[in-house]
């Protein structure tokens, strides 16, 4: 028997059968979603636990999904081959040898026997014929009686010393070009920027690690700094791909596999004794091209010429600055001219003792090093301007520039950041 209901009954009981509906609706929906989460972590879970994976020896290797060639390893294609050891052996006549165990090198007591030295890394850019020339630091082939290089396929041969500049740290040797294959080319050090990918190649730690590659980035573009035994600034670039004892000599290669320095020095610490991690510096490629084209030509480096002995402006007291040198309290950077030889472009202009030099052709100088740094971008025959101050009085002199002579210009002192040489 049906039971009838009374209109406002059967208006109140379809709300609550409306509401009843939504809600089952809502719930539905949730219920779903959830489920539908279930599932798909169930289904995430299963791809994650290999099938069979609990049973003994279950365990497999699946295929490698990420990408073997990317621009970092292209770059190294390029460039390894054209990577070589270099061996810096000399006559030792006991254990207690200067240069010991530099980068795992052994020493004899035999005297007058050859045994390693010190061993770095080079770079071969040229093939010319049967002749094949390798760059890498002066500091690696100092002292050398014998220079070996190892190529990448690992032969060794002898190589012979063309040129050696030690005021750029560069050498150029020549080897037999038989088993070379690969030469590196030169990009255009001017044309890179901070933050940009770099790698370094070479033999950290000796030909054991021969070819290793570090990747870092480009840190600074130009960075004035100077090895710990030179008094000569330089202008380097800066980098935090590794550079360790045995990488000297070694290029720093972009991600186009062209080489834009030559891996030189490595600060390690700074001068209150601060562990510093990340800071090695290479030779712009352009100054290595301009260096080793004059070493292959010349088999020496004639650089231009002041003829002056000189002393940072910030060796001398303030109080001297005033009364001795008489120079206006804005002037707090140049070189104090000690010395003029006779005979040289300084004195020829006139230049005298006391003199402060504090610009060449319009360039800022703040020490020494600096002005050798800005000098050393000039030929010999150039004329420049150099801007002094005497007796208060700034003036400017135009000053052609003679051949470099090994008495003719000496510094006290340099201000810039002491980096010491990667073997």
């Amino acid at each position: 028997m049906k039971k009838h209901l009374a209109p406002q009954q059967r208006r109140f009981w379809g709300k609550v059968i409306l509401v009843g509906v939504l809600a089952g609706l809502l719930g539905g929906g949730a219920a779903l979603g959830i489920n539908s989460a279930i599932s798909t972590y169930r289904n995430y879970a299963t791809t994650k636990v290999p099938a069979g994976s609990s049973k003994s020896g279950g365990t497999s290797v699946s295929k490698n999904k990420a990408s073997l060639t990317n621009e970092t390893t292209k770059a190294y294609n390029a460039t390894k081959n054209a990577v070589v050891s270099v061996i810096n052996k000399q006559a030792t006549s006991s254990s207690d040898s200067l240069y010991g165990n530099v980068t795992g090198g052994s020493t004899s007591s035999s005297s007058g026997s050859l045994e390693t030295a010190s061993e770095g890394s080079g770079v071969i850019y040229k093939k010319s014929g049967n002749v094949a020339y390798v760059v890498t630091n002066n500091h690696v082939v100092s002292g050398s009686s014998e220079i070996q290089v190892i190529l990448s396929n690992g032969k060794t041969v002898d190589a012979q010393i063309v040129g050696t500049d030690e005021t750029t740290d560069l050498a150029v040797l020549k080897i037999n070009a038989a088993n070379v294959t690969t030469v590196a080319t030169f990009g255009n050090s001017n044309d890179i920027a901070a933050g940009q990918d770099v790698i370094a190649i070479g033999s950290p730690m000796g030909s054991e690690y021969a070819n290793t590659v570090t990747k870092g980035i480009i840190s600074a573009t130009k960075r004035t700094v100077k090895a710990s035994d030179s008094s000569v600034a330089t202008t380097v670039i800066q980098t935090d791909a590794a550079i360790n004892s045995g990488n000297s000599g070694g290029p720093l290669v972009n991600m186009a596999g062209q080489v834009i320095g030559i891996n030189s020095m490595k600060l390690a610490s700074s001068t209150d004794g601060t562990s510093v991690e990340g800071m090695g510096f290479s030779i712009p490629s352009n100054e290595v091209v301009r260096v080793i084209n004059q070493l292959i030509k010349n088999g020496k480096i004639t650089r231009p010429m002041l003829g002056v002995s000189l002393l940072d402006l910030s060796d001398v007291s303030s109080s001297q600055q005033q009364s001795v040198l008489n120079l206006p309290t804005s002037v707090t950077k140049g070189v104090v001219v000690m010395k003029v030889e006779s005979g040289y472009p300084a004195a020829n202009t006139g230049l005298q003792q006391y003199d402060v030099i504090t610009a060449i052709n319009g360039k800022k100088v703040t020490d020494a090093g600096d002005l050798k740094t800005v000098l050393y971008k000039y030929k010999v025959g150039d004329t420049v301007t150099l801007t002094y101050y005497r007796d208060g009085s700034k003036k400017t002199a135009k000053v052609e520039l003679n051949k470099e002579a090994s008495s003719s210009t000496t510094t006290s002192s340099s201000s810039s950041d002491d980096a010491t040489s990667a073997e």
